[in-house]
């Protein structure tokens, strides 16, 4: 059922209130009476959406300008049409004044019955397509978000159901592997495994993204650990990947503190990843970690190469990725960035990424206690 259309009637004389009230009352309409400035906006404090306020401007302690005045500037109701209403003599520059304070039309008493309520209708009949809208909008959106959780919910189980055949792939090629006589067998083996543990990085970023946005973030577990010896064992790993490619780490500070290692492992090894994979294969990676703050640490990741500038400010989005400024080299779902911000949100921290002169560097800020649990804090994107 649409909600009643209220309007608001202001006058000092209770005669002049019950003509009008006897003049617009009508089905799914609320009339609201007033005889006094200071009574008019109590009840705007009370009634919101107000379709219609007709303000008689002869009125003593506050006038009709004056309350007009007062509602423009309350947020509640700057907005309500309004319509003067006076028994004085025609003064153009009074005219002027009411336009001046917000109003639509301006009227002299005695006010022709049959165009006042035409006017009154014609906002009425406004004021309920604006309800109506709203109402379909508010359902269109609630339409959209259960698709969306379904959606969501989908991807979940899907991810997880994936991991059951997916590990006997993995551990099947493993077996061929060791068992092969040939080179040619070998070299097979080792593209299966290394297509399967590809498969699961992205079997797992579509669960963290199902926890994220389904579960409100992703959880944490904290512990005691050294960042820099994580780091470095981040970086061998890609080294050994990426033989060729030369990645420089240096370390400032005290690197301790207390994180969840697997993720922090998660976010370093996407980070640079990413950078061997985009980035200028003849320049190195420059990994630091900044240890130099009490409450804080801080890891950079940069690389040669800059993101195009209308694809940054949507680089932490998911199912988007990074486009560089020469031809894409990636592959994937477009998630690691996104996990990579909501797992340094779930330790309260911020990260942040500039692109400019050639590099291209994202820097992550966390705190050194990490509370359990999962994180709300906002981001720096």
């Amino acid at each position: 059922m649409q909600p009643a259309v209220k309007c608001l009637l202001v006058d000092d004389l209770e005669e002049n209130l019950l003509a009008l009230s006897a003049l617009l009352k009508q089905d799914g309409v609320e009339l609201l009476t007033a005889t006094s400035g200071a009574q008019a906006l109590e009840l705007l404090l009370v009634h919101d959406d107000v379709a219609l306020a007709l303000l008689d401007v002869q009125m003593p302690d506050m006038d009709g300008f004056e309350l007009a005045e007062l509602m423009r500037g309350n947020k509640r109701s700057r907005n309500v049409p309004l319509i003067f209403i006076t028994a004085g003599v025609r003064d153009q520059s009074r005219q002027f004044k009411g336009y001046e304070n917000g109003a639509v039309d301006f009227l002299y008493k005695p006010v022709e019955p049959h165009v006042l309520r035409s006017k009154v209708d014609v906002f009425f009949s406004l004021h309920r397509q604006k309800q109506q809208l709203a109402q379909q909008l508010a359902q269109q959106l609630e339409e959209r978000t259960q698709t969306l959780r379904l959606n969501e919910m989908f991807t979940a189980v899907l991810g997880h159901d994936l991991r059951g055949p997916l590990s006997a792939i993995m551990l099947s090629a493993q077996l061929m592997q060791a068992r092969a006589e040939s080179e040619v067998m070998r070299k097979a083996a080792a593209r299966m495994i290394n297509s399967g543990k590809w498969m699961s990085r992205m079997i797992e970023d579509m669960l963290d993204t199902a926890r994220a946005r389904l579960g409100g973030g992703i959880p944490v577990k904290p512990q005691l650990l050294a960042l820099d010896a994580l780091v470095e064992r981040v970086v061998q790993e890609q080294l050994a990947a990426h033989p060729q490619r030369q990645i420089d780490l240096t370390v400032n500070g005290e690197m301790t503190g207390e994180w969840d290692a697997d993720r922090l492992q998660q976010v370093a090894g996407n980070l640079i990843g990413n950078a061997l994979q985009h980035g200028d294969a003849a320049a190195p990676v420059r990994v630091e970690l900044d240890g130099s703050a009490t409450e804080c640490v801080a890891l950079s990741v940069g690389n040669a190469g800059e993101i195009l500038a209308e694809t940054l400010p949507h680089i932490f989005d998911p199912f988007r990725s990074g486009r560089y400024q020469e031809p894409d080299r990636a592959g994937g779902l477009g998630l690691g960035l996104y996990i990579v911000a909501q797992l340094v949100e779930a330790h309260q921290g911020r990260i942040t990424v500039d692109s400019r002169g050639g590099r291209t560097t994202f820097r992550v800020t966390l705190p050194r206690r990490v509370k359990a649990g999962v994180g709300q804090a906002p981001t720096g994107r």
